[in-house]
């Protein structure tokens, strides 16, 4: 049965499970307090706003995402689809994200690709099927099946501030490659989506202390 982190009680409900089931999370618990769950939109317009945030500043992803939901109010999939991908282009889509992104849409209208079912699937199958999709990264399919679906077994694997944070918490002498993260949360299953926003919660109090992080 898929866990789901849907509220800021289902995520401290799977904490206290987690430092129960795994003693070393006891003292990262204790330095950074309960971790706030991160939610963002589910659907088409979650996964879209993700893809549309990849390899840009914060500011720089805002403002195109602004843009494309100002054009397109509703954002349906259906309106992207059918766009021409010069008007897309003009709001600040890149070639590759505007192929990304009629591409899902494609996908959704020919029913080959059905988002709300990922969230019931296991972790590592539906991080597949993302990934199995033309522009969608490792990253972006576990922050998308973590964020917008609330999967409780997401594991951000790639992402390199919780790489930096489980080398300094488990005093590892270096930053653990993403083939090395799979049996480093093999402990935290079927909660490793709780466990990454625990790491997450460490890594920001890491950059409080001068010098602790590695560069």
């Amino acid at each position: 049965m898929t866990i789901h982190l849907n509220s800021q009680t289902d995520l401290e409900d799977a904490i206290a499970v987690l430092v129960k089931q795994d003693k070393r999370l006891k003292p990262i618990l204790e330095l950074t307090g309960m971790p706030a769950l991160r939610q963002r939109e589910p659907g088409f317009e979650g996964l879209a706003h993700i893809v549309c945030g990849q390899q840009l500043s914060t500011a720089s992803a805002g403002a195109i995402w602004g843009r494309l939901t100002a054009a397109f109010d509703p954002f349906d999939p259906e309106l992207i689809r059918k766009a021409r991908a010069d008007r897309l282009g003009r709001l600040g889509l890149s070639a590759a994200k505007i192929k990304t992104l009629k591409n899902i849409a494609r996908e959704l209208a020919a029913e080959r690709l059905n988002l709300d079912v990922l969230a019931e699937e296991d972790a590592d199958a539906a991080h597949h099927t993302l990934t199995a999709l033309h522009g969608i990264g490792p990253w972006t399919a576990d922050v998308y099946l973590l964020f917008c679906l609330g999967h409780g077994d997401a594991w951000p694997a790639g992402d390199i501030a919780i790489q930096e944070a489980i080398k300094v918490g488990l005093g590892l002498k270096a930053r653990p490659t993403v083939k090395q993260m799979a049996p480093l949360a093999e402990p935290w299953r079927p909660l490793r989506g709780a466990a990454a926003h625990l790491w997450w919660s460490y890594y920001r109090v890491l950059k409080k202390r001068e010098g602790v992080i590695a560069k």
